[in-house]
């Protein structure tokens, strides 16, 4: 049961009778956020912005992302966890068994995936090369946790760019498409250049000495000559799968 499931829930029970006003103030208490001393846990994000609170685990101890992931499970049923090691991953197991671990990109996910009809509007996710894959998933996994159908592309960098020309269907047909390179980022453009819907840029850490680190990415992507390209920050492949599903959500509701 969502937020907002049981917030009507409530509701009505105290229309009718059978909650005390009493019974459904303490109910209401920590509906905005749990004060857990070392987090303030927002349980009203879900009724806010349709999804709820992300942990972001990297610099948490792993006892404090277990405890926040737990108490975010018992009110929502469904958390998203990402920079998560195995070890934190242990520990959310250890009070959450049916949590699911992806160690490519490093997310946890406790709870279904929302159902989406195969021939929905859906998100593409594209990558310029494998070794930009752990960047990607995290997008992919963030836009289907949010709700998303998401399709992907791998390995179809500028450096064989045939291979990207053979897939203008898939982005054609696509809503919105993420854009995960590395190096010197140029494949944004190229996908720019080829789609009239929105394009979502990540720039990765992937690359030689002259990348700085994706920053060489950053600025090409950044200086994109394709209008229409937005770009998000380094490795930032959470960032990018939830924009990608608030676009394709919102262009799907003014159909």
């Amino acid at each position: 049961m969502s937020d907002e499931q049981r917030l009507r829930y409530l509701i009505q029970q105290v229309q009718s009778g059978d909650t005390s006003v009493d019974e459904a103030l303490r109910v209401l208490r920590d509906l905005p956020f749990e004060d857990l001393g070392f987090a303030q846990v927002d349980h009203h994000r879900a009724l806010r912005r349709g999804v709820p609170e992300t942990v972001f685990c990297q610099g948490k101890t792993p006892q404090q992302v277990a405890t926040i992931m737990e108490r975010l499970e018992a009110r929502s049923g469904r958390v998203l966890a990402t920079r998560a090691d195995s070890g934190t991953y242990d520990a959310v197991r250890a009070v959450i068994p049916e949590a699911v671990y992806h160690p490519l990109s490093r997310v946890i996910i406790i709870g279904d995936t929302p159902y989406v009809a195969p021939d929905a509007p859906y998100v593409l996710v594209v990558t310029a090369g494998t070794s930009d894959l752990p960047v990607a998933e995290e997008s992919v996994l963030t836009a289907r946790f949010c709700g998303s159908r998401v399709e992907q592309l791998t390995d179809v960098g500028v450096s064989g760019l045939h291979r990207i020309l053979n897939a203008r269907a898939a982005l054609q047909e696509a809503n919105v498409v993420v854009v995960v390179a590395g190096m010197e980022g140029a494949l944004a453009s190229v996908v720019g250049g080829l789609v009239a819907c929105p394009v979502i840029a990540v720039p990765t850490s992937v690359g030689y000495g002259a990348s700085f680190g994706g920053l060489a990415a950053l600025l090409a992507m950044l200086n994109s000559c394709a209008p229409g390209v937005t770009v998000v920050n380094i490795d930032n492949g959470y960032g990018a799968g939830y924009s990608a599903h608030l676009i394709n959500k919102r262009s799907v509701q003014c159909e």
